[in-house]
């Protein structure tokens, strides 16, 4: 005759217990993401224009003041970067959600806290690039816009790669203010800056080879710097 096994399941009492219990966690877990996200979308309407029902540049300079950050600060376009902005100046409630909820900062003093992990995440180079090229893209204004002007560009320059690559990015500057060749800056050759930033030695620049795909705006660069040296 087969032994029955000695050993005994989960009781009724018991499973119902845990199942209670498990239930009771679910319930409060989102208890707290709702009052989260209601105190994220209060900080929004605390922002937020009446006409427009969104955060337009007026209430950006409100959150910056709170912030305690100037508007042209880099870590403003980090948070836009975050949101995932799609206007610039502008920030709708849905882009807000998004960013608040990732940086889990329902007050301001919990984002103005949040800014200092955000500045770190963005400088990782896993997500740079990421953030470089969006910085572009956020200030194409206009529809169909498909270049920046060289006076916006290199204040885009400084803000986004100026403390990373100081040499270069001064240079840069010099450069594209000073030529007469080009008004405007697309995207790749904007993506090429930040290439040349990171795989060209400075100031010598003896490993760039014009044959390796470079933008002929960098090749012209790289001719420039080398005149410059005799």
């Amino acid at each position: 005759m087969p032994r029955t096994s000695s050993r005994k399941g989960p009781t009724n009492s018991s499973a119902s217990s845990n199942s209670s219990t498990v239930d009771l966690f679910r319930a409060a877990s989102g208890r707290a993401a709702s009052k989260e996200l209601e105190r994220i979308d209060q900080l929004f309407y605390s922002y937020s224009s009446d006409g427009s029902g969104m955060i337009d540049p007026e209430g950006i300079e409100s959150l910056c003041s709170d912030l305690e950050v100037d508007h042209t600060d880099v870590r403003i376009l980090m948070l836009a970067w975050k949101m995932q902005a799609e206007k610039q100046g502008y920030f709708t409630l849905d882009e807000w959600r998004r960013g608040l909820k990732a940086l889990r900062a329902d007050t301001i003093l919990k984002l103005k806290k949040a800014l200092v992990d955000l500045e770190k995440e963005v400088r990782r180079p896993s997500n740079f690039a990421d953030f470089y090229a969006y910085a572009f893209r956020y200030c194409l204004t206009e529809e169909k816009q498909k270049s920046i002007d060289i006076e916006s560009i290199c204040l885009l320059l400084d803000l986004v790669l100026g403390s990373q690559f100081r040499a270069q990015v001064d240079a840069l500057i010099q450069y594209l203010k000073i030529q007469s060749d080009y008004k405007v800056i697309n995207m790749d050759q904007w993506m090429g800056f930040y290439r040349f930033c990171n795989e060209v030695k400075f100031p010598d620049v003896s490993n760039y080879d014009p044959d390796q795909a470079w933008t002929l705006i960098l090749d012209n660069f790289v001719d420039w710097l080398k005149s410059k040296r005799g």
